[in-house]
């Protein structure tokens, strides 16, 4: 949480930034930034409805492809990959 929340306050900078110097964003619109979702979300329809289609639950059929983490990302609190712990020589 404390990434997104990091992320949001250096967006709201840049935004104030801009907005004293009377420059617009150079922001994609909100059409484009819809068809990324879109192309997103597409890539998993076909590995997640083989799952679902050999039986497997939705939510099982997203955990098995991992379709959620390729769509969100890494989510708060959902670290997987622990780091390894230093040997000491």
């Amino acid at each position: 949480m404390k990434l997104y929340a990091l992320s949001l306050g250096a967006g709201l900078l840049v935004g104030i930034i801009y907005s004293l110097l009377s420059v617009r964003s150079p922001a994609p619109p909100l059409v484009a930034l819809v068809g990324l979702l879109g192309i997103l979300v597409g890539e998993q329809v076909i590995p997640v409805g083989k799952q679902l289609l050999g039986g497997s639950a939705f939510s099982i059929a997203c955990s098995e492809t991992r379709a959620t983490a390729s769509v969100l990302g890494q989510l708060p609190g959902r670290q997987s990959d622990k780091p390894a712990e230093k040997e000491q020589a």
